[in-house]
């Protein structure tokens, strides 16, 4: 799967900013939720599993506004109601949307479910089940060969190593500049900035020797890849949380509880696999997001 973002998307957001608050935009039918995702496969699937189980269970029409660019275009569509809800990260929302530290990581759904409340009139949902958090990505046969399954272990060896990023991971608060802090990272030369859909293939063809990526992608186990585990802890819990407007929730009660039955249904293994199955076998993701339902016996 290519690398996941979380990250915000102020650059690629333009057009989609531009479609979503145009003034010839036509408002949407009665009794229709709009389900919004931003611009990756494992977004579009979470969108997919949100809409097919309202349709089923709520019984409401789904309009699909999926690969939003990032985090800022999405939460802008929710505030403006141009869609009813989508999935965030809980380490995004409190760094990229709240803009405020990690703190204690066991504190950080419970803060960003109180400040979305405050501030945007937005409920936050319990997590899905899983945790996509950033990883650290090398090759297996280096992580084999040096004997290193922890990002503090690999340390003495990053003088060695030419790593590439996409360029939100060089620049959020909760990035590079902190991580490279934590834990003294020191590489061969200045970071590639490259474009997030080239990051596995630089590593793969040796380009680079270590990347920024996401822990659910499902090319890391089908690519013989290694993650070197966040063992001082930097990175805060990214709990993918469906997000949902107050006012939405009043109109349709019958959209909450369809929500809620969905909690703690994706471990991080099974959320892997589909997005090997999007991305590495090219399924679709309605059908990918329609087989899950059916195997939780939520279809």
């Amino acid at each position: 799967m290519l690398p996941r973002r979380r990250f915000l998307g102020f650059a690629t957001g333009v057009v989609p900013l531009a479609a979503l608050f145009c003034n010839g935009c036509a408002p949407k039918p009665r009794d229709t939720i709009v389900i919004g995702s931003k611009n990756f496969p494992e977004q579009a699937l979470l969108g997919e599993i949100l809409a097919q189980h309202i349709e089923r269970h709520a019984h409401l029409h789904v309009q699909r506004r999926f690969y939003l660019a990032g985090s800022y275009i999405c939460q802008q569509a929710l505030l403006a109601g141009r869609i009813d809800a989508y999935v965030e990260y809980t380490g995004t929302a409190l760094t990229a949307i709240l803009h405020e530290p990690i703190g204690d990581p066991s504190s950080v759904f419970d803060r960003v479910k109180s400040e979305y409340a405050r501030r945007f009139s937005l409920d936050v949902f319990p997590s899905l089940g899983f945790n996509n958090t950033f990883a650290m990505v090398i090759r297996g046969e280096d992580a084999r060969r040096l004997h290193v399954k922890t990002l503090r272990q690999a340390a003495p060896y990053a003088t060695q190593w030419r790593a590439g990023f996409g360029y939100e991971f060089m620049e959020r608060p909760d990035g590079y500049p902190g991580l490279a802090k934590t834990y003294g990272l020191h590489f061969a030369g200045n970071p590639r900035i490259l474009d997030l859909g080239l990051l596995y293939r630089a590593l793969l063809d040796k380009e680079v020797d270590l990347i920024a990526a996401n822990s659910t992608d499902g090319l890391i186990a089908a690519r013989d890849l290694a993650i070197l585990q966040d063992d001082k802890h930097y990175f805060p819990p990214y709990d993918a949380v469906p997000i949902v407007r107050d006012d939405t929730l009043a109109r349709y009660p019958e959209v909450r509880d369809a929500i809620a039955t969905l909690a703690g249904t994706i471990s991080d293994a099974e959320m892997q696999k589909m997005n090997y199955e999007v991305a590495g076998e090219n399924r679709d993701a309605s059908d990918v997001a329609r087989g899950f339902l059916h195997s939780k016996g939520l279809d």
